[in-house]
């Protein structure tokens, strides 16, 4: 019996088993699949690690657990998750094992527009995050591809681009329609807007340095910026969680409780304000809540 299984090592999974650790709970952090920021070639942004790889960064936290004996690493996935508060079973390749906590570090699934050149420049020259990726490519010309779903932040992100660079261009995609005071907003900055939908990025790969138009137009652009669908992964998708109107994960907003009392989740599964220090903020919280909870629980039933 664990007290707790984290089910994903990256940022959020292996900051959540470090505060376990220290608070002496049996834990076991679970990682297998593919990494979400796979293609990324440094993280950003994440004070003492800015510039890492995301392999280095899971190299180093993996060796900050090493001194926390009830910790423990399976290069392993959750095939599924049953049972409730205090006693969840989880299938694994190798097994099953019991935990009386469970907590979700999972990420999401990216899902990318289907354009010409844009699969191999994901993560090198096709972004998500400025916070994450701007300053590399500052006082060059960017590009934001609004998808649909995403129109209601094109405004505010275009505009917090020109922190970044002065040249920047919005694509509709001919997918949705700019009302006429965004328009007017956007025109007033000396933004460029163009309506027909992206043919192929051109540029020696992973670098970009134009974006082809269906209508034949060409427009410079060394950093394209997009919001795309995301979907959660099979195990998440299959344990029935509430979910918010953008298909995160429904949380508490103090202790990261799901609908499912006992599982807790924490980072990109339960909010768009994806990044990798957001993420380890987050798990750090969603531990410390899951320790308090296990231990007054003991205190209280005279065990400790």
């Amino acid at each position: 019996m664990f007290d707790v299984v984290i089910v994903g090592g990256g940022p959020g999974g292996l900051a959540a088993a470090l505060t376990l650790g220290r608070a002496r709970k049996r834990t076991l952090l679970l990682d297998a699949g593919p990494r979400r920021n796979a293609r990324a070639v440094h993280i950003h942004n994440f004070v003492t690690r800015d510039g890492s790889t995301p392999d280095d960064f899971r190299q180093l936290g993996r060796q900050q657990l090493t001194p926390y004996p009830n910790v423990e690493v399976r290069d392993e996935p959750a095939l599924d998750v049953t049972g409730s508060r205090g006693a969840f079973a989880l299938r694994l390749s190798t097994g099953t094992v019991q935990a009386r906590r469970v907590l979700l570090c999972t990420g999401m699934i990216d899902e990318p527009p289907a354009i010409d050149g844009l699969a191999e420049r994901w993560g090198h020259s096709v972004y998500q995050c400025p916070y994450c990726h701007g300053w590399e490519v500052q006082d060059r010309p960017w590009g934001y591809l609004v998808l649909p779903g995403s129109a209601a932040h094109m405004l505010p992100f275009a505009l917090q681009a020109r922190a970044w660079t002065r040249e920047v261009t919005v694509f509709t995609g001919g997918a949705i329609e700019i009302a006429d005071d965004v328009r007017a907003q956007l025109a007033a900055t000396g933004m460029r807007v163009e309506h027909a939908p992206l043919a192929r990025l051109h540029g020696p790969s992973p670098h970009l340095e134009a974006v082809e138009l269906t209508d034949g137009t060409t427009v410079p652009c060394a950093a394209l910026f997009t919001h795309p669908p995301q979907r959660h992964v099979p195990l998440v998708q299959a344990l029935g969680l509430a979910l918010d109107d953008d298909g995160l994960v429904k949380t508490d907003p103090m202790r990261r409780e799901t609908s499912v009392p006992g599982l807790y989740a924490a980072g990109d599964l339960t909010t768009r304000g994806q990044a990798a220090i957001f993420a380890a903020s987050a798990a750090v919280q969603a531990a410390a809540m899951i320790n308090m909870e296990l231990t007054m629980a003991r205190v209280l039933a005279g065990e400790l």
